[in-house]
């Protein structure tokens, strides 16, 4: 039998869980056939990270970034990385005030709740840095004054992985800021066929309906937090890691922070598919997207053509997932 705390407890959890299938579903509305992705930028924000994207240009990143803030009612607004982008024109900067004859602070586009920093490995490295300490802190200094930035804030961030020249691709020690890195992929000819019949008829993404607001996200963010984790559980996530620290094809494996991450995630991963714990299946599922961009494979196994993401396939095929040892009677 229930108590009536852990039936408030459910009912909450169930309005949330359809809350989130709604937001889905509202974004799908104009992204179609990508309803993981939406899944898993979700579980991404629930957990507090960052996203990045590496993608071609056209398949519906902006408009994910967009449908994303609208339904969720955030604002939103995107940065064109280039190689001239100074860091003052992504936080801001102190502009003299000419009535007042003092300097006023006047806040860059990083001042938002969703940011989609376009192409960022276009940008220099200076100007990479100054977004990702914002991404860090959760604040930017300027003059020794310190500007906390909204709440909630998640960089979207993208570059495309097929073109090198004139970027600067981020380091390792920077992707690892980034919580989970995914791609958006070509769509399915369903829907992409959909996409095509539906050309002047789709709603744009500024004009969808908003879906539970700040209360839902609050909420969103305390499931999270709340969510239990088992000693297996946790057991698995440090097997993981661990192999990663001893695989032959790795350079080096897996820091604490990737570790701290993958079941962060996973715990965002099974909120928004209205569980109030973490399995083994939550972390699987997430794994290659939080762990692929923070290992780096060596020469030679890239040579005989395998991949982060394949090493990570190796891993999960091969890690047995742990058990609860029975207790002992008496």
């Amino acid at each position: 039998m229930t108590t009536a705390g852990e039936e408030r407890t459910l009912d909450a959890a169930e309005l949330l869980s359809r809350q989130l299938d709604e937001v889905a579903t509202n974004v799908g509305s104009v992204l179609f056939g990508k309803r993981e992705v939406v899944r898993l930028t979700l579980a991404c924000l629930a957990a507090g990270g960052h996203l990045l994207i590496e993608d071609l240009p056209g398949v519906g990143k902006t408009t994910l970034a967009k449908a994303l803030a609208q339904t969720l009612g955030l604002h939103c607004r995107r940065v064109q990385f280039t190689a001239d982008l100074l860091p003052s024109d992504l936080i801001g900067a102190m502009v003299l005030d000419r009535e007042s004859m003092t300097p006023v602070f006047h806040p860059g586009p990083v001042f938002t709740n969703i940011l989609l920093a376009d192409e960022l490995n276009r940008a220099s490295p200076k100007a990479q840095s100054a977004l990702l300490e914002a991404m860090e802190e959760g604040q930017v200094s300027v003059d020794g004054v310190t500007h906390p930035l909204p709440k909630p804030f998640m960089v979207i961030a993208t570059q495309n992985p097929y073109d090198a020249s004139g970027t600067y691709p981020l380091p390792f020690s920077q992707r690892d800021r980034f919580l989970l890195r995914t791609s958006i992929g070509y769509p399915g000819r369903l829907a992409e066929d959909r996409l095509l019949a539906s050309s002047g008829a789709r709603p744009r993404p500024e004009d969808l309906a908003v879906i539970g607001g700040l209360p839902m996200l609050a909420s969103l963010a305390m499931a999270v937090d709340n969510v239990f984790v088992s000693p297996e559980v946790r057991a698995y996530v440090l097997d993981l890691v661990e192999a990663t620290r001893t695989h032959p094809s790795l350079l080096f494996g897996a820091s604490p922070r990737a570790g701290l991450a993958l079941l962060r995630t996973a715990a965002g991963f099974a909120v928004t598919a209205g569980h109030d714990y973490v399995t083994p299946d939550d972390v699987k599922a997430v794994a290659g997207v939080v762990l692929g961009h923070r290992l780096a494979i060596t020469s030679a196994a890239e040579l005989g053509g395998s991949s982060s993401s394949l090493l990570i396939d190796e891993l999960l095929a091969s890690v047995p997932v742990t058990v609860r040892a029975p207790v002992a009677a008496g």
